[in-house]
């Protein structure tokens, strides 16, 4: 494969990665800069991360990065108004999410194109977690918020601290599909009673809500919702007719549109509600509440939060970074959120993470480094004092629109489809963790698809199978080993058994019963080989069982035996003293010498009558005669 060697400047920076990964909107450079190993102290690099591209900054990359952040300052304007709603907070609100917070993160996170901000999902799991506690725009609200915000960055800088990166992997794909899945109907839930101009209490559940609405259908009021579907309409056109044009903005336009002529031909009487202008000013200096009382109430809230953001930033990170050729830091990365959202809560901004949208913008429209995405919050602060005057003039019904947009695409139909059809259990926690989202609430359903993942995962491994394995049929020198399948006979003094799992602690009572099954009755085989090709961890109690079955065969008139061990779990056996009880020549390193060696153990005069002697694992076949004790039986 051909790489790409880019060299910036005069800071001596060099990187190299496949060409193939080469974004359009760059000419012969790629997309990363790492600064000499020389030109900064290890310690300061850690602390200080972004002096790993600052200074390689050149005019050219600098141009690149500046254009790049002023793309993402126009596509993240109308995203900003609409997850802002999404979070029941002030619209402006979520201007600010993307400006203080973006900075930081791109100064101290790992990846060189993500962009951080406000998310559709943070945004329900606020506004679904806080809705109950408080008047959603309230300032009660708001002030919960900026508590959450705080307490996320805190624990997100904690783990990143602790090099806890490897955390966000234990979230499995299928629990994330499942909540977002759940996100999107809370959102299209919580945006009926605004679609339709329905007086619905606030907090009521997902049953309450379309109850209502089809009880009271007579109270639905037309004009607001002429105007909902208006926007909606026009958005779903645009996105499957023009996808390229901004069509949030596009929509949300129609819809003020239809809002001004239905309340001019009412003469003003329509009651359509608008948002009022937004504020021109920099991001206000904000106090979270940081009573005892305030964290209780938020502390649980955090937690899924913080569990999201981190999951959302890692896997947007990593995505971008197959595309880049970057390496991706998650500890970093964590640090990196962490002193974003520490930032952010005293600076009016609610909790953010890593936005798909922006990042994938930022890279395919030529960004190099970090300064696009830094870049892109004073882009955006200042079209802020462009536009702000016109958000006087957009519906309440026009944003709900827009939302239901937002939350439709986040159910992946074609995921679901294939994660049902594929595996039980996989289906068994999508199921959970959406339903659990819909009719519990969005942070108790990511614990518990972690949780049904967990347990599922420990359940398979506490139950390693053990494979009964024959030859196969017919004479000949050498005889392939196959699985009995649980209807072919063995031989009645051996048995060969594969196993394929961990002999932990966790499957010890599994197979001890499997092992009585099979050898601890009358009749039953004596002799037992173990090949522990399959066996990749063995803790104390595994080698205690080895110590205890050794010992029952041993007394039945049989013996033990063990062949084709791996390295670490002859290690354990060997510091248990597990090999001492089972006695010397009984653990070989193949299958065949360990055949070759029991064969002098087994009773001979019983084999010619034997009624399995046609798959015997020591007869070629020829009457009277027997394999050589060293032959090579596969």
């Amino acid at each position: 494969m051909p790489w790409v060697i880019c060299h910036a400047g005069d800071s001596h920076c060099l990187l190299a990665v496949p060409s193939r990964h080469r974004p359009s909107g760059h000419p012969d450079t790629v997309s990363l800069i790492l600064t000499d190993s020389n030109a900064a102290p290890r310690g300061m690099l850690r602390l200080l991360p972004f002096m790993r591209w600052l200074p390689g900054i050149d005019r050219r990359c600098a141009r690149a990065d500046l254009l790049a952040g002023l793309t993402g300052a126009v596509i993240v304007l109308p995203q900003c108004v609409a997850f802002a709603a999404l979070a029941g907070m002030p619209i402006e609100y979520g201007l600010y999410c993307a400006m203080v917070p973006a900075v930081v993160a791109a100064l101290f996170g790992s990846s060189w194109h993500l962009v951080s901000g406000p998310t559709n999902a943070i945004s329900i799991v606020l506004f679904a977690s806080l809705a109950p506690l408080a008047e959603p725009g309230s300032a009660r609200y708001v002030e919960l918020a900026l508590t959450v915000t705080l307490l996320v960055g805190a624990m997100q800088l904690a783990m990143g601290l602790a090099r806890l990166g490897t955390l966000v992997n234990f979230i499995s794909h299928t629990v994330i599909v499942g909540f977002m899945a759940a996100a999107g109907v809370v959102i299209i839930d919580a945006q009926v009673k605004t679609f339709f101009g329905l007086d619905i209490p606030r907090g009521a559940g997902f049953l309450d809500t379309w109850g209502a609405l089809l009880l009271r259908a007579g109270e639905i009021d037309l004009q607001v919702t002429l105007v909902s579907v208006a926007t909606l309409c026009c958005a779903i056109a645009l996105r499957r007719y023009v996808p390229r044009w901004p069509y949030m903005i596009i929509a949300m336009a129609i819809g003020a549109l239809a809002a001004l002529a239905i309340d001019v031909a009412s003469a003003g009487r329509s009651g359509i509600t608008t948002v009022g202008a937004l504020p021109a000013s920099l991001p206000p200096v904000s106090m979270p509440n940081l009573s005892v009382a305030a964290i209780r109430e938020t502390a649980a809230i955090a937690l899924a939060i913080t569990i999201l953001a981190l999951t959302e930033a890692v896997s947007i990170a990593r995505s971008i970074a197959v595309r880049s050729g970057q390496r991706i830091d998650n500890t970093q990365e964590f640090i990196g959120q962490g002193l974003s959202n520490v930032a952010g809560a005293f600076f009016s901004s609610y909790a953010s993470s890593g936005s798909f949208n922006r990042s994938g913008v930022n890279y395919d429209a030529g960004a190099r480094t970090p300064l696009a995405a830094a870049s892109s919050a004073l882009f955006l602060l200042a079209i802020l004092f462009a536009v702000a005057p016109l958000a006087a003039y957009l519906p309440h019904a026009a944003m709900a629109a827009v939302l239901v947009i937002v939350a439709w695409g986040l159910i992946d139909f074609k995921g679901i489809r294939q994660i049902l059809r594929t595996s039980r259990n996989e289906a068994a926690v999508l199921v959970l963790t959406f339903l659990s989202g819909v009719f519990v609430s969005l942070e108790f359903c990511i614990l518990a698809g972690v949780m049904l993942s967990l347990l599922l995962y420990l359940n398979r491994t506490s139950r390693p199978a053990l494979v009964a394995l024959v030859p196969e049929t017919g004479g000949g020198g050498l005889r392939r080993f196959v699985p009995s399948g649980g209807d072919v006979a063995g031989c009645p003094q051996l048995l060969v058994l594969r196993v394929d799992g961990s002999l932990f602690y966790g499957a010890i009572e599994h197979v001890r019963d499997r092992l009585l099954d099979l050898t601890g009755s009358p009749g039953q085989p004596r002799h037992l080989l173990l090949l522990g090709d399959g066996i990749n961890l063995m803790d104390i109690a595994g080698a205690h069982l080895i110590e205890a079955e050794a010992r029952r065969l041993a007394a039945a008139g049989g013996g033990l035996y063990l062949a084709a061990l791996k390295a670490p779990v002859r290690e354990m056996l060997e510091r248990s003293g597990a090999l001492e009880v089972l006695g010397p020549g009984r653990v070989f390193e193949r299958k065949a010498d360990a055949l070759a060696a029991i064969l002098p153990q087994l009773d001979r005069s019983t084999c010619p009558a034997c009624a399995t002697r046609t798959r015997c694992v020591f007869d070629d076949g020829a009457p009277g005669q027997s394999a050589a004790p060293g032959q090579d039986l596969r």
